[in-house]
């Protein structure tokens, strides 16, 4: 009986230490879950009990430099998303074949998206009213009360379809800026996204409505570009023309700036694409192959047409460039603009053993004025200048001219220029460098440097935005004017001014001449690589010549049309 009682006893303590030890368990168990996790546990807990729907914020509209033209806008929509565990399974079938059938969707990837158990699935982004309208109607007739939701969205809008498509650019699925203007100042256009919480209990089922909060959207600020619509629709009907007509094979780009503020007033690049469409090629031949194509030469492809020649693309600007070559000439004081005699053109000239030739070597230009040599474009005069100018001095010209940097223009993809470095400058380089040949710089930076010359002398950086408008306040923020060091004197700089009015009046750029207008100008032509047998031919022109007010510089890519390559027999 005692050894009875002693093993009741023993029992009786095991079960005691056993339920201690599981209380103690319990408590250290909570006490981790309660301070170690509990932060963690309350994050997830109020995800799984909250349900939040996206409001996308309405993107700032892009005008043109008046004002008066919108060349990109976001206008509301809606979005369609659905809570399948709020739709009875009676009636699931039934809501995956009208949102299938009203939204033009696959009904079978609807119907499994309708029978997931989630709290949320995304069914129709960014469709126009009148589609969810036809779903309220639908939803009201069946009497589907709950577990469908439309939701005010913004879809961008570009008004001009293929104006300025490289420049503007365009907006992914996001809403966020992909390319151009939009990529540049996503942060400024985006606004802030607002969104719709609401409570849901284990199920996912909202619990009420008290429990719903709204945050409303803000919207982004808008923006003034420099570009003016009228001068831009000018420029892309002509740049057309005289691709087509030059039948470049590679494009062509204008770039139309104001010198004494930096305002770009037109950017064009030909072929241009539809900004409401981009992913679709705009090459015909293409669009008939597309399909067989791989992924990667269909991105490739895609990039290219995307691709802003006029500040991405490095060429050999030619001829053009002997404007540099003159204002450096004249502001170290080795040459005049008028000096009878000062040059003579052989026909080539000789320079560390090679011989380099004047494009007119058969009949030579003979004796010449700096005014003269520009307006007869003689390479002999300029590679004389060149080696007078020597290496170090030219060098320190080509980096106040902003050669060896990009512009700061605030566009994506901007490329800066390829020359050889100035320890390697032999006589030969210095000699092709100086009539523009055998380097490489984007159009924006020529047309800078012309720009510079044409303002009186002092760099000016270009700008593609003028101003910001506050979406609240309506606030036009203007965006300062930014210039750079004097490069050459005033003087001088309207004595290259009067020397290119004399190509237009007298010289090889002679086409461009308009009655009654005082218009400088210099053509240039240039191999598009080392016998390649293709060209790029160019034109950059000053009016008026005796108070600036633009400078426009035209470039084609590889014209193979009767008319040639060279640069004053095409002046459109």
């Amino acid at each position: 009986m005692e050894e009875i009682q002693i093993s009741n006893k023993r029992k009786m303590r095991n079960a005691l230490f056993i339920a201690v030890l599981v209380f103690v368990l319990l408590i250290a168990r909570i006490g981790y879950l309660q301070f170690s996790k509990g932060e963690w546990l309350t994050m997830m807990a109020s995800e799984q009990q909250s349900l939040s729907r996206t409001i996308t914020a309405k993107r700032g509209t892009i005008y043109d430099s008046t004002g008066k033209y919108v060349l990109a806008v976001s206008a509301s929509v809606e979005t369609v998303t659905i809570n399948p565990t709020q739709i009875a399974n009676s009636d699931k079938e039934k809501v995956a074949e009208a949102l299938s059938r009203i939204f033009e969707l696959d009904y079978e990837k609807i119907l499994k998206r309708v029978k997931r158990n989630s709290s949320i699935e995304t069914i129709a982004k960014r469709v126009e009213k009148e589609k969810t309208d036809e779903l309220r109607v639908w939803m009201q007739q069946n009497d589907i009360t709950s577990g469908i939701n439309i939701d005010e969205d913004t879809k961008r809008y570009y008004p001009y379809r293929d104006l300025a498509s490289q420049v503007i650019g365009f907006c992914g699925s996001d809403n966020q800026g992909l390319d151009g203007v939009e990529a540049k100042y996503d942060e400024i256009l985006k606004g802030t996204n607002g969104k719709i919480e609401s409570q849901t209990d284990a199920k996912g089922a909202t619990i009420g409505t008290e429990g719903e909060s709204y945050i409303s959207a803000k919207d982004g600020d808008s923006i003034l570009l420099s570009i003016d619509m009228t001068v831009q629709s000018i420029v892309e009907k002509y740049l057309e023309e005289a691709c087509i007509d030059n039948v470049c094979t590679d494009g062509g780009s204008i770039i139309i700036m104001n010198p004494r503020t930096g305002d770009i007033m037109a950017m064009a690049t030909y072929p241009g694409y539809d900004l409401n469409d981009p992913y679709t090629i705009n090459n015909e031949e293409l669009k008939n192959t597309w399909d067989t194509i791989d992924q990667k030469e269909k991105s490739e492809k895609l990039q290219a047409m995307w691709r802003n020649k006029a500040i991405s693309d490095t060429y050999e600007p030619g001829s053009v460039f002997k404007v540099i070559t003159a204002s450096a000439a004249l502001e170290e004081g080795i040459a005049d603009s008028d000096t009878e005699g000062q040059f003579n053109c052989s026909g080539s000239i000789q320079i560390a053993g090679a011989r380099i030739k004047c494009w007119r070597y058969y009949r030579p230009h003979g004796s010449q004025s700096l005014r003269q040599g520009l307006m007869n474009s003689c390479n002999p005069v300029f590679i004389g200048l060149g080696q007078k100018i020597g290496v170090e001095k030219y060098y320190d010209y080509l980096e106040k001219f902003g050669f060896f940097r990009k512009t700061g223009i605030n566009l994506p993809g901007e490329a800066k220029g390829i020359f050889v470095k100035e320890e390697k400058c032999g006589p030969v380089e210095l000699a092709t460098i100086s009539f523009g040949q055998r380097f490489e710089i984007t159009p924006l930076q020529m047309i800078t440097a012309v720009s510079s010359i044409a303002n009186g002398g002092k760099y000016i950086v270009p700008r593609i935005v003028r101003a910001t408008i506050n979406n609240e306040t309506k606030e036009i923020n203007d965006l300062p004017i930014e210039y750079g060091e004097q490069i050459v004197s005033r003087e001088n700089a309207e004595k290259v001014m009067s020397m290119m009015e004399s190509v237009v009046s007298e010289g090889t750029g002679k086409n461009a001449k308009v009655a009654g207008y005082r218009i400088g100008g210099k053509t240039g032509t240039s191999e598009d690589g080392v016998n390649t047998n293709r060209y790029v031919t160019s034109f950059c022109a000053v009016a008026p010549t005796d108070n600036p007010q633009l400078v426009m510089l035209i470039t084609l890519y590889n014209p193979i049309g009767e008319g040639g390559h060279q640069g004053g027999a095409w002046v459109i």
